[in-house]
């Protein structure tokens, strides 16, 4: 028996039926094709399907899409102008954050919200903030530079847009 559900998906309001069992991370890939979000272990592990879901990260392969209704969800694609995300992912390819790509995803979208939430985060910190997100190929090193220098750039480019307002 398929529910009805409506979420505002990347900003557009978005009317879906699912059956109770069904994934977000299903819907979205499936039915929104909104393929960035991916899917690694199904269990809520590995963090390749990190959406945000009403500003919050979360495991879209454990959120059933059933619970969802009136929520609103952010995939990658739905941060492909943000600014925020535009320096993280340049600072990816800088800073070899990135190998096959699988977990990359996940890894942005973690990475964002935690330099929304700690700008100013460095080395260890993020090791552990960045803890629920598995990497089979690239050791961590590269990531955790590559959000180092996220966080060093973006504050760089508030300081300026502060300095050139004054």
């Amino acid at each position: 028996m398929k529910t009805t559900v409506s979420a505002t998906i990347n900003g557009v309001a978005q009317t879906f039926e699912v059956e109770p069992r069904t994934s977000l991370a299903d819907v979205l890939r499936e039915q929104m094709r909104l393929t960035a979000t991916h899917l690694g272990c199904e269990h809520g592990v590995c963090g390749a399907c990190t959406v945000l879901i009403d500003g919050q990260p979360a495991r879209s392969c454990i959120a059933l899409a059933v619970t969802l209704d009136g929520a609103a969800i952010t995939t990658l694609e739905g941060l492909a102008d943000d600014p925020l995300m535009q320096t993280l992912k340049a600072s990816f390819h800088d800073q070899h954050g990135l190998q096959c790509g699988f977990c990359t995803p996940g890894m942005l979208m973690s990475g964002w919200d935690l330099l929304k939430r700690k700008p100013d985060i460095q080395g260890q910190d993020i090791r552990v903030a960045m803890s629920g997100n598995l990497c089979r190929c690239t050791g961590y090193q590269g990531i955790v530079r590559s959000i180092e220098k996220a966080a060093q750039t973006a504050k760089g480019q508030v300081s300026q847009t502060k300095g050139a307002a004054a």
